[in-house]
């Protein structure tokens, strides 16, 4: 460590910690609120936006976008989990800032370089695994759970009445496991980056993550091949671009100079 990398900070008493950490709260549970009230203006149309792939799948079958709810209240009660859903989503990049800001004078110089990629690599990435859900996965395994249907075959109709609570429920399950799965590169690049652990440690694992990886989609994922493999395979190339970032990140080992 050269004399150059020091903390930019000056010693606070206890006290100014506290009023400091409060001061951090209070932006970011005023910043969840005001998101709160703003997703939950736009409750039903989050929604719809949504419960769209299933209402593209059902047109294509020829039948008319629908869902249900068995409950009075069930339909308020989704409402307001769609605009907790929302509002976290909003405000996580504030309530990141503010950790940082409160974190930041703590570390050196140098640390805070190897930390503040990862911040903005964070919300990219979950975004990324988001879209995926959304955009590839579940136009697939919808069609699936829909081919079960059956009609007018002279027998008992077998028909899809999804309610909105479950379909929701199901929904923002599998958004934030896709999310939270491609924060796997960026969470073992920090921990080579700190010295945790090391890329030929990564190499030597790379099979037990395979499986792993399989395992995690069969619990996370709808029980369908196409879902499983959807969020395994994914899981697997993430761990293999692990492994290469790693690489380009991972400190150099320290040599003694002879004299």
């Amino acid at each position: 460590m050269t004399d150059s990398d020091t903390i930019q900070d000056t010693p606070m008493p206890l006290l100014d910690h506290i009023v400091e950490l409060r001061r951090r709260l209070i932006w970011s549970i005023a910043t969840f609120v005001i998101a709160f009230a703003i997703c939950y203006h736009y409750a039903g149309d989050i929604y719809r936006f949504l419960a769209a792939p299933l209402g593209n799948i059902m047109r294509e079958k020829g039948e008319q976008p629908h869902l249900i709810y068995t409950a009075l209240y069930e339909a308020f009660f989704t409402y307001i989990r769609v605009a907790v859903f929302g509002a976290t989503c909003l405000s996580f990049p504030m309530i990141a800032i503010q950790a940082w800001i409160f974190i930041a004078p703590g570390l050196y110089r140098s640390e805070k370089k190897a930390f503040a990629p990862f911040l903005v690599a964070t919300p990219v990435m979950f975004t990324v695994g988001a879209a995926l859900a959304y955009y590839v996965v579940f136009p697939f395994a919808w069609k699936f759970f829909l081919s079960f249907q059956t009609s007018g075959n002279g027998g008992m109709d077998i028909e899809l009445q999804a309610k909105v609570s479950e379909y929701l429920t199901l929904v923002t399950k599998m958004i934030l496991a896709f999310g939270i799965c491609f924060e796997l590169p960026v969470i073992l690049t920090l921990l080579v980056r700190v010295g945790l652990i090391g890329t030929a440690q990564l190499k030597k694992f790379r099979r037990y993550a395979v499986v792993a990886s399989f395992a995690v989609a069969a619990v996370i994922a709808p029980p369908d091949a196409i879902t499983m493999l959807s969020l395994a395979i994914p899981l697997v190339a993430l761990y293999e671009v692990s492994i290469l970032v790693a690489r380009l990140v991972e400190p150099k080992p320290v040599t003694d100079e002879e004299d």
